[in-house]
């Protein structure tokens, strides 16, 4: 019984724990494929390019997913966007939809 207790208590804080690997890793993919246009933190200089700190990770998520399946066209976008999995692109949106707005 008790080792049913340590295993539970062993994967339970486990599973905790993956949320904040997915926003890691949803961090460290924003700054690696989004922050050289949308700046480190969600929030465009160039008024050409959108902010994305505060979006509604709905909106972003549908966005993204229409870069990557063609529907929307931009030579940056698409290349950068055709890699990405649903699920990354769920956790770059969450992750941006977290970060304060730019106005």
């Amino acid at each position: 019984m008790k080792k049913l207790i340590l295993a539970s208590a062993t994967i339970l804080s486990m599973a905790a724990s993956l949320p904040a690997l997915a926003d890691a890793e949803a961090e460290q993919m924003a700054k690696t494929l989004c922050a050289g246009c949308h700046g480190p933190n969600g929030i465009s200089t160039n008024p050409i390019w959108p902010n994305l700190a505060g979006q509604k990770a709905e909106y972003t998520a549908i966005q993204l997913r229409a870069y990557r399946d063609g529907k929307r066209k931009d030579p940056n976008m698409n290349g950068l966007a055709q890699p990405l999995t649903d699920d990354q692109i769920n956790e770059l949106a969450a992750y941006y939809a977290k970060l304060p707005g730019g106005g």
